[in-house]
Parts: structure tokens; C-alpha cells; sequence
């Protein structure tokens, strides 16, 4: 099918693969009582506003991966993800955007997952291969990953997270014209993290929250993805903001989250970039972000889960 044919299939709202990215994204100023009351000054990094279907973390993660596919004469990228990867997402939308065949391998059965993010990926040309959880398991083990191996193929790791997720993300860092004390962003697989240990300079503090619960391997796979990482001062990932887990979220946090974008106009999700700003305010709550400090918040996107969010379909793993 070619990509005019699968363009006029588009439907849903926020289908627009082929529009260019918008680099760099803007930075917005974010005012609050709180932050008055620390003298805190807090800026977000509106990655979300870069692409319609390939935001946030996800263009940046996926940019050298597409580089690499080209260079090295692929034609096929596979990858995995859950029901609602916002990185599955993004991959079918850049395989259209690049010409390039995209097969999703995904965890659950077809016949209980089948959603609004699936459908747009489907309909942007992506194969979808519905493995069961055990199965999923394995998606780092080489013997189970050979059955996906072939010349054409490149495989792009579970939410864009290899070493070519680092260059792309530590280009974020010359985008914002000064020098923060504190950069903040959500976590979930590390490699947005990975990618902005190396990017930001030595003075620069990095906290990072984790969306997701048990995320004490989160440390690991960061130094795994960027090794240099290990001997690198300056970042933290907070385990403790996660509200019961991965997707998962309580009604006072959704009603943080709400009413914090009603205050500042700063639209916000509960999964990734909603929780992290919630956790950022609690440390701020807590004391244990100095006084005065100059913080930017990176948004890394994901709206396209609230949009079902909103809708009560999303709320566990």
C-alpha cells in the first residue's frame, strides 16, 4: 500500500504522520504559588508540540535509529510494546513517515487489546503480532529474538531504548539557552534518562521520576544503555512517586493533575508526564530541592494515551 492510500484511511484525530517535526520544541514558563513560595523558577520543555504522532521522547529516541535503517539499506523495523505503547505509536507513524515496513509485537491477545492506539497503528501499515505475556518475557533474549532476525530487519528495542536512543535525546540539552540547576523528567525504560546524563554539563542536576513500581532496576539499565553513566555525578531517579504502579493512577493524583492544568494551561497526562510533575512537587513539598533553584521539566509527550485515558480505557498494564 502506498503512503497516499494509507494517509486517506487516517481517522482518528490525532493522525498526522507525514506533518513536519517541530525542532526545537518550545520552552514555556510554568507559574505556581508553590514555586513562588520557593523561589523556584520552572520552565517545560514542550517536547510533546515537536510531532502529532511522533512527540516527545519518542522522535528523539527513534531519529538515529531511523538514520541507522537508512544507512544500512533496511527496509523493515520491528519492535515491541503493550496495548497502549505510545512507542508503538510512534514507530508505525515514522515507518510511514520513512517508507519503511514497521511489525509491532505485541503483549496480550488480539482479541482483548484491540484500542484506538492499535488501530492507528495498524492503519499507518504496521503488522501486529500478538504474543502472550510469557512469550513477551523473552523480548531480550537472543535465542527467542533470532525468530525476528533477518536482512531487511532492523530491531528497535522495547520504547526506543538502545544506545542510539543516547544522541538523540542529549541534543535536548543545547536547545534550552541557559544552564539549569535541575532537569526533571518521567522514567520508565531509561533511555530518555541515559540519553540526557549525556547531554547535560557537569554542574547540572538530573531527578528523575519513576512512573512505573519496582523501578530499582531502572539504574542498571541506564548504565547498561549509556556505561559512562556509572561514574557520571549529578542524577537521581525518586522510586516513590509511581501512585500504584505503571498506568495505573489514584483519583486525588488525576485530580492534582487536572486542576495543576487548569492553573497553568500546561496539559498533562497521569502515565508519564502528569505523574512526574506530580513527584516533582512533592519533592519540592519535602525540601529536598534547594531553594531558588532554576528547574526545567522535560514533557515527554504521551497525550495520545490521556486521550484514551480520559476516556476510562486505560488503567493497568
Amino acid at each position: 500500500m502506498t503512503n497516499d492510500a494509507l494517509t486517506a484511511k487516517m481517522t482518528s484525530p490525532w493522525d498526522a504522520p507525514l506533518e513536519p517535526a517541530q525542532i526545537p520544541s518550545p520552552l514555556h514558563p510554568v507559574h505556581h504559588p508553590l514555586l513562588d513560595a520557593q523561589g523556584v523558577r520552572l520552565w517545560c520543555k514542550r517536547d510533546d508540540l515537536i510531532h502529532p504522532t511522533l512527540s516527545g521522547n519518542k522522535w528523539r529516541k527513534l531519529k538515529y535509529h531511523l538514520q541507522q535503517a537508512q544507512a544500512q539499506g533496511k527496509t523493515h523495523l520491528l519492535s515491541f510494546g503493550g496495548a497502549y505503547s505510545n512507542h508503538i505509536h510512534a514507530l508505525a507513524a515514522a515507518g510511514l513517515r520513512s517508507g519503511l515496513r514497521t511489525t509491532g509485537i505485541i503483549r496480550g491477545e488480539a482479541d482483548t487489546v484491540s484500542n484506538a492506539t492499535l488501530s492507528a497503528a495498524k492503519g499507518w501499515g504496521m503488522d501486529l503480532v500478538f504474543v502472550d505475556r510469557q512469550s513477551y518475557r523473552r523480548r531480550q533474549d537472543p535465542d527467542w529474538l533470532a525468530q525476528f532476525e533477518a536482512p531487511d530487519t532492523l530491531i528497535v528495542p522495547e520504547g526506543g531504548s538502545s544506545p542510539l536512543a543516547i544522541p538523540g535525546v542529549a541534543e535536548l540539552v543545547a536547545e534550552v539557552p541557559f544552564s539549569p540547576d535541575l532537569w526533571v523528567l518521567p522514567c520508565a525504560s531509561g533511555g530518555t534518562l541515559a540519553g540526557l546524563i549525556a547531554g547535560k554539563r557537569a554542574r547540572e542536576q538530573i531527578l528523575a521520576i519513576a512512573v512505573l513500581k519496582g523501578g530499582g532496576f531502572i539504574a542498571d539499565e541506564v548504565c547498561r544503555l549509556y556505561p559512562a553513566a556509572a561514574i557520571t555525578d549529578g542524577w537521581r531517579i525518586a522510586l516513590d512517586h509511581h501512585d500504584g504502579g505503571y498506568a495505573r493512577f489514584s483519583p486525588a493524583l488525576w485530580q492534582w493533575v487536572q486542576a495543576f492544568s487548569a492553573h497553568t494551561g500546561l496539559p498533562l497526562e497521569p502515565i508519564y508526564s502528569g505523574k512526574a510533575m506530580w513527584g516533582l512537587f512533592r519533592e519540592l513539598a519535602a525540601g529536598r530541592i534547594p531553594r531558588g533553584s532554576k528547574i526545567v521539566f522535560i514533557h515527554t509527550g504521551g497525550m495520545q494515551s490521556f486521550t484514551q485515558q480520559s476516556r476510562g480505557v486505560v488503567t493497568a498494564t
